[in-house]
């Protein structure tokens, strides 16, 4: 059972999409940056089916609200979105399962609200976001920010180009390699609007601005010994972390790791599977036994009537 809902927040709404009965062991799934809830779309249908996973767009992303006019899409604000989706839902306790930015969130959240969660699940994420090492580098990544910001709002750009069908697939295909054709259409169908002459992206274009937070690596890894929750973190051998775009590993790849592995110790599970960035939706049968195992550990058997 697929249905899809909106939750209401004070500047419109957050879009959803659950599978399952409300009943179940609540699961909340979040996307990376600039995808929507379909990129859980093949990989969800593979999963305990007693549990109820609710995937959400990011605010400005798929078929949620954008932000307010002037507003920045900070990462933090991201945050505080999941603690809103899950008063409304009124949950007290729930799993996480992010991909990529998604798993940044999830794994700030599972820090901040640590009682909230019991289970969190990165997949090509490493559950944190930090600012850059240099304190030249936070102010100049701050100053382009705010100008990008004032640049869009007086741009050309404010209002969405227009695209075939077609185009718009090989733009989604351009911009996002790993994608195959079949896992783009996926993401289109929530990622786009028919209009007059074609599609436009849903997503907001102040979303390309990206915001760092201002937590640096060295707190990361502290405050992720906050975390209550057990972890499954998932790589893929040709993913970001392994074969980054730009061509050298992220900073703070090892040191989150070692902090996770030295802090959370047998709470922390590190698998690494074949495929890349997209392989939850490209191949989701690769990793779906492994989550099926996680979700599963430590839950007691239904008795039988």
């Amino acid at each position: 059972m697929i249905s899809e809902m909106k939750l209401m927040v004070p500047w419109g709404h957050i879009a959803a999409k659950a599978w399952g009965s409300p009943q179940g062991r609540p699961v909340l799934c979040l996307h990376g940056w600039l995808d929507n809830a379909n990129t859980f779309n093949r990989l969800i249908p593979l999963l305990p089916k007693d549990c109820y996973y609710l995937a959400i767009d990011l605010a400005g992303h798929g078929l949620s609200s954008h932000r307010p006019p002037g507003a920045i899409y900070h990462f933090m604000d991201y945050v505080g979105d999941v603690r809103r989706v899950a008063a409304a839902m009124k949950w007290n306790r729930f799993t996480l399962m992010g991909h990529s930015l998604g798993g940044s969130i999830a794994g700030m959240f599972s820090s901040i609200f640590p009682e909230l969660v019991d289970k969190l699940i990165l997949v090509e994420s490493y559950g944190f976001y930090p600012a850059p090492q240099e304190l030249e580098k936070i102010c100049k990544s701050q100053r382009e920010v705010i100008e990008e910001l004032l640049n869009f709002e007086t741009s050309k750009y404010h209002s969405p180009k227009v695209r075939s069908p077609e185009a718009a697939l090989q733009r989604l295909m351009e911009a996002n390699s790993q994608l195959t054709e079949e896992s783009a259409k996926v993401l289109l169908e929530r990622g786009a609007s028919e209009v007059a002459g074609g599609l436009v992206y849903n997503r907001d274009l102040r979303v390309l601005v990206q915001n760092h937070s201002f937590v640096s690596l060295d707190q990361c890894c502290h405050i992720l010994k906050k975390i209550e929750a057990d972890i499954l973190m998932i790589r893929a051998e040709n993913g970001i972390f392994t074969n980054p775009p730009k061509g050298s590993v992220p900073y703070f790849v090892e040191p989150l790791e070692e902090a996770f592995r030295t802090s959370l110790k047998e709470r922390y599970q590190f698998v690494e599977v074949a495929g890349n960035h997209f392989v939850h939706l490209n191949e989701p049968q690769v990793v779906a036994g492994i989550i099926n195992t996680f979700l599963n550990k430590d839950q007691k058997p239904r008795s039988s009537l």
